[in-house]
């Protein structure tokens, strides 16, 4: 399986050999032949053999996209109910707004490294929980950039743009993908990760800077640089998508577990999470001039 520059995917188990998967599988090998071998050496009070149940080790049952799809619209869902709550929320009290974007996104950003890390990128609620932390954020950051109150613009107009702009750059790059226009190779791979890693640093590097100089680099003041910067954190996540459904049809392949479409589910919903943070912001800047 090729790299991606999602850690969901990345460390999700991978392929070992032809036909089989990583811990998952039809069992031992050679284990039908032990159970046809010693199956039937048990007998009843006649001496007639006997058949025993469970001659092989059980097996799962196979990934498919009707299992991705279904599991990463119920992601979905459960991360906009929390953002619809938390916006609500936070619209009676603005209070509460900081709280819900620095809660909800540290404890997001905690979970998908026991995800990602810890190797439970299957486990339901750990992924379902992301979703309630992350759309408690998204919920309250909308606002923020959004709410007169926070010095924001536009309301929900403004979000309702952002979420179509999001869905529509996602639906976009399915097709690109599907039709092959542009292909995931090695080189895509490595020169997507890199662009990523740059844009990584320059965001850190911009809030450091901001810590001694109003602005930091200028990449998130609203001006002409952080027009141009959202651009390319934009794009960089929308040619992540390829990357990802790459990384998808890989493990479908590869006869991944059904569970396993819970962390594909996770990978694509914190996709999208970045890009519509990235769309919203963008969109923020237009508003303010």
């Amino acid at each position: 399986m090729r790299s991606t520059s999602n850690p969901i995917f990345k460390n999700l188990p991978k392929q070992e050999q032809v036909g089989g998967y990583a811990n998952f599988g039809s069992g031992v090998a050679g284990a039908g032949q032990f159970g046809q071998q010693f199956g039937n050496q048990y007998t009843d009070q006649y001496g007639r053999p006997v058949q025993q149940p469970y001659q092989q080790a059980p097996t799962t049952r196979s990934m498919t996209i009707d299992d991705v799809v279904t599991k990463t619209g119920i992601t979905l869902g459960v991360l906009t109910l929390s953002a619809i709550l938390s916006f609500a929320l936070s619209s009676a009290n603005s209070g509460l707004a900081p709280l819900f974007v620095i809660g909800g996104g540290l404890v997001g950003f905690v979970l998908v490294l026991v995800a990602s890390f810890g190797n439970k990128m299957d486990n339901p609620a750990i992924v379902l929980s992301y979703a309630v932390a992350e759309g408690l954020f998204l919920g309250a950051l909308s606002l923020m950039f959004t709410g007169v109150e926070f010095g924001g613009a536009g309301g929900s107009a403004l979000i309702g743009q952002a979420v179509l702009g999001t869905f529509g750059v996602f639906a976009g790059m399915l097709v690109v993908y599907k039709t092959g226009a542009i292909r995931v190779t090695p080189r895509f791979t490595r020169m997507l990760i890199g662009a990523m890693i740059g844009v990584v640093v320059l965001m850190l590097g911009n809030l450091v800077a901001s810590f001694f100089t109003d602005g930091g680099f200028g990449l998130r003041d609203g001006g002409a640089l952080a027009i141009v910067f959202s651009l390319v954190c934009i794009a960089i996540a929308a040619f992540s998508f390829l990357l990802d459904f790459d990384a998808a049809d890989q493990l479908i392949r590869a006869g991944a577990p059904s569970k396993a479409a819970w962390g594909v589910a996770l990978g694509l919903t914190v996709t999208l999470v970045w890009l519509y943070i990235e769309i919203l912001r963008l969109l923020s800047y237009f508003q303010n001039d």
